[in-house]
């Protein structure tokens, strides 16, 4: 009897192999194969059992690996032929993930498929940053962004639209548009004084933060050589990162005391 084939679209969150659902860990150890992008951490690599396939599919800016519509044809031909797949994303399948590209492409050819969301990266870098998203009195909405379009597309938004006080930004893919994000920002109205903040390999051990100013964020990101993956947040709520920091000074104290132990 012909095994029919299913596919999990599973999102592996941001980075700490700690932070993935119960779902997404029991599916990772029940798949047959996993096709993985290149942001999945080792740790969470470590998980899948000996034996299981894997394909690595990930993207990165400028040297794609792998086109979407060969990604999609991967999954579609494995589950075709009754293979049962992980497809394991960074952060949630469905926040600017593709996640409903492959979706469409699996309902097309009739394959049946799951969805299972993961920690998107804005909620792990916010909170592995002391930054809480909203705050009573600081923000009263929070909107999600893409710092870059398809093709290098020029990044055009309503920025006055953007501009808002009582509102936190965050960007996704912003490294290679950051400076346009800041001065068109300021341009169309928002304090250069409003906080900011650029957090990269967020949740894992080599995070690093700038905590800075929506004026000052790209003079010292480009000094400190931040690169990507790395979130934009942009909104008041990023001058409570020093108060209810608990996981950048943890960081800090385990150098501290690694580097002790080495003098020792």
């Amino acid at each position: 009897m012909h095994n029919e084939g299913f596919v999990s679209l599973v999102g592996a969150g941001p980075g700490d192999v700690e932070l993935l659902t119960v779902k997404a860990l029991r599916l990772i150890q029940q798949a047959e194969v996993i096709v993985y992008d290149r942001l999945i951490s080792g740790d969470i690599l470590k998980l899948i059992p000996a034996g299981v396939s894997r394909i690595a599919v990930g993207k990165s800016p400028g040297a794609h690996c792998l086109p979407q519509n060969d990604i999609n044809e991967i999954m579609i031909n494995l589950a075709t032929a009754g293979r049962r797949v992980v497809r394991l994303k960074g952060g949630d399948p469905y926040l600017f993930g593709r996640g409903s590209e492959e979706a469409l492409a699996l309902k097309k050819h009739h394959i049946k498929f799951e969805v299972v969301p993961g920690i998107t990266a804005a909620f792990g870098c916010s909170a592995y940053s002391g930054i809480p998203l909203t705050h009573r009195g600081l923000s009263r909405s929070v909107k999600f962004i893409t710092g870059h379009f398809s093709n290098d597309e020029a990044l055009e938004y309503d920025w006055e639209k953007l501009a808002d006080q009582d509102c936190t930004l965050v960007f996704y893919m912003a490294m290679a548009n950051l400076l346009t994000i800041c001065s068109q920002l300021i341009n169309a109205g928002l304090d250069a004084g409003t906080p900011a903040a650029a957090v990269e390999n967020g949740t894992t051990q080599s995070q690093r933060r700038i905590i800075s100013t929506l004026g000052l964020l790209f003079a010292e990101v480009s000094a400190q050589r931040i690169q990507a993956p790395a979130m934009i947040i942009i909104g008041n709520v990023v001058s409570l990162a020093t108060d209810i920091d608990w996981f950048q000074q943890s960081l800090e104290m385990t150098v501290y005391d690694e580097s002790l132990a080495a003098s020792r």
